[in-house]
């Protein structure tokens, strides 16, 4: 069995406030490209575990269900830092993520309590790290935002344990992009 715990940013840090904007379709394909590489290595049950955020954690579930058709051994996983997360968002926002949570195979809060204080952050990042085996997330170290704490979380974890860690960075995503806008003009042109 293997898991990995998807993060990175939020759709707001990258300026995205719409499902349709072309930047979701990109980061989409990363994701779908990273997880395809894994399963197709792979026949053993595989997890995609992840928080509830809006932006790479929830498009990473979006792609692991996709996914599932054409690999049963992929399962998905969306576990709450503590209950009631998202009780503060919109109504579209809460439905988009009440509709996940209906989605996946599995679902639980780390914390039992609603928001109290930041050690249940820290608790949430030290729960994904022992109940994953590599994380992938979607950061570029020169362009700090949330999942910073994320990154230097799991660079303090790798120096005493053997966990693994994949990061796109903006360069890469800039590629992809360039290659999805590719296709897109070459779909267009037939």
């Amino acid at each position: 069995m293997k898991r990995v715990w998807i993060t990175g940013y939020r759709s707001y840090e990258l300026n995205i406030f719409k499902d349709n904007d072309p930047k979701v379709q990109v980061i989409k394909e990363v994701l779908k490209n990273y997880l395809r590489a894994q399963l197709e290595l792979n026949d053993d049950e595989f997890w995609v575990i992840t928080g509830p955020q809006m932006g790479t954690e929830r498009w990473g579930l979006e792609v692991a269900l996709e996914l599932q058709a054409d690999f049963p051994q992929l399962k998905t996983a969306l576990m709450f830092p503590f209950t009631e997360f998202g009780k503060q968002w919109n109504e579209n926002n809460q439905l988009k993520l009440t509709s996940i949570t209906q989605q996946v195979d599995f679902f639980a809060n780390v914390s039992d309590k609603p928001y109290q204080s930041p050690q249940q952050l820290r608790n949430y990042q030290q729960f994904m790290l022992t109940h994953t085996d590599e994380a992938f997330l979607l950061y570029d170290p020169e362009y700090q935002g949330k999942t910073k704490h994320d990154y230097e979380t799991i660079q303090k974890y790798k120096e005493e344990r053997e966990y693994s860690m994949t990061f796109v960075d903006f360069d890469e995503l800039q590629e992809e992009a360039e290659e999805w806008a590719e296709r897109q003009r070459e779909k267009d042109e037939f």
